[in-house]
């Protein structure tokens, strides 16, 4: 491991992150709302400090091994949204404390949309924008959009696109060439957004909260230029728009680029991982509007439109709102947010476990089971036509592991502060699977909690981002042996 190469780095990526700022200038001059100082301020900062890391380490070069990605990712996204938080503190007079700031920044990167802001509607233009644009970046990841473009970067692209794309199978490229795979992904996730840009536009939302909720909808986040989130425009027609590119983002965008190159669309049924969260948002969306009719909570029209955007919402952890669920009977609540710890497709810009490890949980506790009545048959897991080897299936039942253990402490972190169970253990869920939306104190904001509890939460989005164990691996010893 070489510490100046990845200071390097570091320093240039930082310089990259520092280009984001520009825009949220041209819409504060365009809407006159005299913030644009917070940005400049932001730059210069974010730009000194780049330089100051990269300068003294330029000459330093060495092919990164996957051991160096860690590292990089790690550092790259607490840095960043250190950083980020800049001009969420300088704002103005409504500007965020130090703790809310790095919340709101890194709920933002990591596209968990959780906020800490009360009357977003009042926010000016410029930092509305600059909210949105930070999950955008943050749904397909800045350190790939850096593979991409920077071509200092070389053959070792590798070992940070490998930490960065999520879910258990990480070592399939889409071409040949790393850089090629980023700059594929991120052709895709462009493409997406601008469409998903055109038909808000043409359902209704003027172009400011047409690019904003494009941003946020394509990389699953759910941050809105409006208190009221996408309900503000009390729209069908925006609704289905958003659910059907919530619903295309959960998919791993692997077979996006498949239906790009091969122009067909029939390998999206033939994917077990696709066909599953398929069939599981069918079956929750069944169950959650049934119940709605039942005990008359709305009309039919109404209890199929706000059932069915809120399962796809939660579920594919954009966290994006038409209506209160949290108030909703029974177990409703309890249900759709269990339902965001499944999370979207591997490879996609969802949060949550990902289907993929529900999928393998679930078939080797049927092999488990199979042992049971026949103690000496040899079982494959398989998925789909494909026999899984058996380290992946162990690594998953490792990374559940740890998921749960991670919760738990966290989950007794935020109660340790004052905080109440049901909200302590829906923030601390809400964190650790990038969704947003919690219930009890946290159901309209994340305001109220303690600090200490908000830097708990940050940590958890963090771990949430980067699956986990990207991070812990960084607090082993064997990690920094030679």
């Amino acid at each position: 491991m070489s510490l100046r190469v990845i200071l390097r780095i570091l320093g240039l990526l930082l310089m990259l992150f520092s280009l984001t700022m520009l825009p949220p200038i041209l819409i504060s001059l365009w809407f006159k709302d005299g913030v644009w100082q917070a940005f400049v301020t932001g730059i210069a900062i974010t730009v000194v400090t780049g330089l100051l890391l990269y300068l003294p380490n330029r000459h330093a070069r060495k092919e990164l091994r996957i051991r160096d990605g860690f590292l990089i990712a790690a550092m790259f996204w607490t840095v960043l949204a250190m950083f980020g938080s800049l001009p969420l503190m300088l704002f103005g007079d409504e500007s965020l404390s130090l703790t809310d700031a790095v919340f709101e920044s890194f709920s933002g990167l990591t596209t968990t949309g959780a906020t800490v802001i009360i009357g977003i509607d009042f926010l000016p233009q410029s930092i509305l924008y600059y909210r949105q644009q930070l999950q955008w970046l943050g749904g397909m990841g800045i350190v790939v959009l850096a593979v991409a473009i920077l071509p200092t970067l070389g053959v070792g692209g590798m070992a940070l696109y490998r930490t960065e794309i999520p879910g258990p199978l990480k070592d399939s490229k889409l071409t040949p060439r790393i850089t090629e795979t980023a700059k594929a992904l991120w052709y895709i996730y462009a493409t997406l957004t601008i469409t998903c840009m055109v038909a808000y536009m043409l359902a209704g939302m003027n172009w400011f909260d047409a690019l904003g909720h494009s941003f946020s909808t394509v990389a699953i986040g759910g941050f809105s230029t409006h208190d009221s989130s996408i309900g503000y425009f009390d729209s069908a027609t925006i609704e289905l728009i958003c659910i059907g590119f919530m619903l295309i983002s959960a998919f791993s965008f692997s077979l996006h680029f498949i239906a790009w190159r091969e122009k067909r669309l029939t390998h999206y049924f033939q994917d077990p991982e696709a066909r599953f969260l398929m069939l599981f948002l069918l079956g929750l969306t069944v169950v959650t509007v049934v119940t709605l009719w039942l005990t008359q909570t709305y009309d039919t029209q109404l209890g199929l439109r706000h059932g069915l955007f809120e399962v796809v919402s939660v579920a594919t952890t954009a966290g994006f709102a038409v209506a209160d669920f949290s108030a909703w009977p029974g177990a409703l609540p309890f249900l759709l947010f269990v339902a965001a710890f499944v999370g979207g497709c591997s490879g996609s810009t969802a949060g949550g476990m990902k289907v993929i490890r529900i999928i393998l949980i679930l078939k080797q506790g049927m092999r488990e089971v199979m042992r049971l009545i026949h103690p000496n048959a040899v079982i494959a897991v398989k998925v789909g036509k494909v026999s899984v080897p058996d380290g992946i299936a162990q690594a998953v039942w490792g990374f559940f592991s740890v998921y749960v253990l991670l919760f738990f402490l966290m989950l007794v972190g935020v109660m340790a502060t004052g905080v109440d169970q049901v909200t302590a253990w829906s923030t601390v869920g809400s964190a650790l699977n990038n969704l947003g939306p919690a219930l009890g104190d946290a159901t309209s904001h994340y305001g109220s909690l303690p600090m200490l509890a908000k830097w708990i939460l940050v940590v958890a989005m963090l771990l949430g981002r980067l699956e986990i164990f990207t991070v812990l691996v960084l607090f082993t010893p064997a990690f920094w042996r030679r």
